[in-house]
């Protein structure tokens, strides 16, 4: 049993979204679903005087909260498919106009990177042909608050169950695997590891927006859940988490560059000739290729391990941190 009397990393307490190796993991598995519910529900009680920031921030605290039921979902696999769908349902209740401002975004941060080489003038009528879109978004959507309503319910039904997770015990695990608990955690980093690594190797193999997309999602995870256990070993794993995070960074806004495309194609045109929606494809095609060489130099890195190395060097941190 860890010392509860131990400090992980010198003293330095973890963060809300980090576990703590120096407690009962069901207890800390527990511990961050319930902060993170209840800053969910402060944010859409608070919505009114920031409706789009307060959707943005329920959309991020519903990600990690799917993010820390991936880390145990070898070990409760019931219990995952029950309450992530619970999360990803509230999310993408409120993902809709939240997608139309990710194309306005996506499109004033491609003109800013190609200032240099054209005339932001001449594509104005794409970027009115975006907010035309985002309006008529808005007008055919569920009304923000009643959105925020249904989200409200369905995280405080969430929270309330949250005390009864049937989650194993540190005890249990260790009398059963002998690592004092990482198996509650380990099984589902070294999953999430493997499988941003394949999806890796598939994106190169045989690039599609699919493809990326499906590393993305992997990428993602992995940042989550170094987050999570980075208080093992916090100067070496903050430093990896700030690089996975970049990762995602990267093939996020590859993938939103693809969004736009998509829309571009399915719209009506924007313009009377469509020699700006051509020219904003030549764009988005060309820097979608600079982010995907980015994101494979930072990739190579990042999954330079093999699953089973990473997994035992990262058991060795946190059973190193619960002293």
């Amino acid at each position: 049993m860890p010392n509860s009397n131990a400090e992980p990393s010198g003293g330095r307490r973890p963060m809300a979204y980090e576990l703590d190796p120096a407690q009962p993991l069901d207890a800390e598995v527990r511990r961050i679903a319930i902060n993170l519910i209840d800053h969910a529900l402060a944010q859409i009680e608070a919505a009114e005087a920031a409706p789009h920031e307060a959707v943005h921030e329920v959309r991020k605290d519903c990600k990690k909260l799917r993010g820390l039921l991936r880390l145990i979902r070898p070990a409760v696999p019931s219990l995952y498919k029950q309450e992530n769908a619970v999360f990803r349902d509230a999310a993408a209740a409120l993902s809709g106009l939240r997608d139309a401002e990710a194309a306005i975004e996506t499109f004033d941060a491609l003109i800013d990177h190609f200032r240099a080489n054209l005339d932001p003038e001449s594509l104005a009528p794409l970027r009115q042909g975006f907010e035309d879109h985002k309006a008529s978004v808005a007008a055919g959507a569920q009304a923000l608050d009643e959105q925020l309503d249904l989200a409200r319910t369905a995280l405080v039904a969430a929270r309330e169950r949250v005390p009864e997770w049937v989650l194993p015990t540190d005890r249990a695990h260790a009398d059963a695997h002998g690592e004092a608990g990482w198996s509650l955690i380990g099984a589902g980093l070294h999953k999430t590891y493997q499988r941003g690594r394949r999806a890796m190797q598939d994106a190169y193999a045989q690039p599609s927006v699919a493809a990326f997309h499906e590393w993305r999602k992997r990428a993602k995870y992995l940042r989550y859940h170094l987050r999570l256990v980075r208080a093992a070993w916090p100067r070496v794993l903050k430093a990896t988490y700030k690089e996975a995070k970049h990762l995602g960074d990267l093939l996020g806004d590859d993938h939103d560059l693809a969004v736009l495309e998509q829309l571009i194609d399915q719209a009506d045109a924007f313009s009377p000739n469509r020699d700006p929606e051509q020219i904003l494809l030549a764009l988005s095609a060309q820097r979608s290729a600079q982010l995907r060489e980015a994101a494979h130099g930072l990739g190579s890195r990042l999954y330079a391990e093999k699953p089973k190395q990473l997994d035992r060097r990262l058991q060795c941190y946190w059973q190193a941190a619960r002293g």
